[in-house]
């Protein structure tokens, strides 16, 4: 067996085994850590197969940024786990009948997964060529060829978060703000008042 194949293995074993931790966990932050050991995982079977560039954005983005708000928000957050749970439980024949029709399509894409004789090829010179590194093969794709769907793709997702900014806000009367515009606008000699206190007395 050689280093490449043992480190298949075992990365293939991390990622299973730390996704059905992830689901079986009882602490939510145990879960949140077997859900980052998944993703570093996950990043070094993209490793292997040469996608270097994915590799690094799963750990920055996946682990770095979304794992990361999750065990802070599980962390920081006062949730009644047993009403959770008993939430759970109620739905819990719907999820066993959808984890089965899901299993049953995986078994069908395995029974009839069939290995490309250009894979390895494929694998071995990128897109851009034998001597082009992945990424820079990658960043000539989106940022030339596809430039344009590429801004446009981060312009929806400008448009979604905003809207889930918006849809979100409350306004609330009984909180006090600051106005900006008041406090420009305000007339310094009305602002505040001199008081001639005299020695010995108070306001």
């Amino acid at each position: 067996m050689t280093p490449a194949d043992f480190a298949f293995y075992l990365f293939a074993v991390l990622v299973v085994s730390a996704g059905l931790f992830t689901v079986i966990a009882r602490n939510p932050v145990h879960s949140v850590l077997w859900l980052i050991l998944a993703f570093l995982s996950s990043a070094g079977l993209f490793v292997l197969l040469g996608a270097e560039f994915v590799a690094m954005l799963l750990v920055i983005v996946y682990v770095g940024a979304v794992a990361v708000l999750f065990l802070f928000v599980v962390m920081m957050l006062d949730v009644n786990f047993a009403e959770l749970k008993a939430e759970m439980a109620k739905y819990m024949p719907l999820a066993l009948l959808i984890g089965v029709v899901i299993l049953m399509q995986l078994g069908i894409a395995f029974g009839v997964w069939q290995t490309s004789d250009l894979a390895a090829a494929n694998v071995a010179a990128p897109s851009g060529g034998a001597e082009t590194t992945n990424t820079r093969a990658i960043g000539q794709l989106v940022y030339d060829r596809y430039l344009l769907l590429f801004q446009l793709a981060g312009l929806i997702l400008l448009v979604a978060m905003i809207g889930a900014i918006v849809l979100t806000l409350r306004h609330r009367t009984d909180v006090k703000r600051q106005n900006i515009v008041d406090q420009i606008l305000r007339d310094p000699a009305k602002a505040m008042e001199l008081k001639d206190v005299k020695s010995g007395q108070g306001l």
